[in-house]
């Protein structure tokens, strides 16, 4: 199934600046000043640029720094992926439960040249040992999300497209998000055709899910639930509270770090939380940056639910 859908050939570098989102709206745990604030001096100490979404289900609240600009999506293209495949599913196109060939050898975007993936640079392994037998789409889709699987990730691409990734996203009001190609395509990126997003898009993204706009009811649950599997959890999972459910997923590349989420504290509806972070050097420090944002966010919609009616 191959859907057309036409984009434009430039991307237009969007300021470096706080950017307004038509939605945005003042009301809720976020004080957008404050936290504008906070984000610039981040941005200033570490001398890196940081993107912020924020969407709360609860009151409606949205605010967004930076949240238009375009960086590198990195793994985080993976949900839109991930989306695909539960729609093409429901399409009849083939069953989660099918299984394809396990296979290291992909096309270039550029002029269908042959490339392999490096696996020192993948975070899931053992794919490769079954090279040349069959995995079912399901698991696939576990070890693209949990364990960020490169191979997964190719594998399901190469069975989707990826423009009719881009045309969903595109559909559930993800109006910038550009899924390209698959990962480790070096010739692509070097002519700087590399998968990229911002933060707004990626909110909008899981929202479709936890609204049940991505696919049914039944996929967008399983989607959270995989995405709750996540096992790198050093992000936004690591500024809440030990034990409150993160349906997460992050994504890193040399001087790019992000995480995008949707945290469920304790009696309360969930919120977005999407950090995007590029030119801070060392993963470790952009791990640390990214859940201080988290706790930051946390500690004010705990202080909302501590507020009197």
């Amino acid at each position: 199934m191959i859907r057309l859908y036409l984009t434009a050939s430039v991307l237009i570098l969007m300021p470096l600046l706080a950017c307004k989102s038509p939605e945005r709206t003042p009301e809720g745990p976020i004080d957008g000043n404050a936290m504008t604030t906070y984000l610039r001096q981040l941005e200033d100490s570490l001398k890196a640029e940081i993107a912020v979404s924020f969407y709360d289900f609860a009151t409606g609240q949205y605010f967004g720094y930076r949240d238009t600009v375009m960086m590198h999506a990195a793994s985080t293209m993976k949900v839109a992926v991930m989306i695909e495949v539960f729609r093409q599913a429901e399409a009849g196109e083939f069953s989660i439960e099918d299984s394809i060939r396990v296979k290291n050898e992909f096309r270039s975007i550029v002029d269908g040249s042959p490339y392999t993936l490096e696996v020192s640079a993948d975070g899931e392994k053992t794919l490769y040992h079954r090279l040349g037998q069959k995995a079912s789409i399901r698991e696939l889709l576990e070890q693209m999300i949990t364990r960020s699987s490169n191979l997964a990730t190719n594998l399901l691409i190469e069975m989707v497209d990826a423009k009719n990734v881009t045309a969903t996203m595109r559909e559930l009001g993800a109006d910038r998000i550009q899924v390209l190609r698959g990962v480790e395509d070096i010739k692509a990126y070097e002519r700087g055709l590399s998968n990229r997003t911002s933060a707004h898009d990626l909110t909008m993204i899981l929202r479709a899910i936890v609204e049940n706009r991505a696919a049914s009811p039944k996929s967008c649950q399983e989607m959270l639930d995989v995405l709750k599997r996540q096992q790198w959890r050093r992000k936004i999972p690591t500024g809440v509270p030990e034990g409150v459910p993160v349906a997460n997923k992050t994504g890193s590349i040399t001087r790019i770090d992000h995480d995008c989420a949707v945290i469920f504290p304790p009696d309360r509806k969930p919120y977005v939380l999407v950090v995007l972070t590029h030119g801070i050097e060392k993963h470790d420090k952009a791990s640390e940056t990214i859940a201080a944002i988290s706790r930051y966010v946390w500690q004010a919609v705990a202080a909302t639910n501590r507020s009197p009616n």
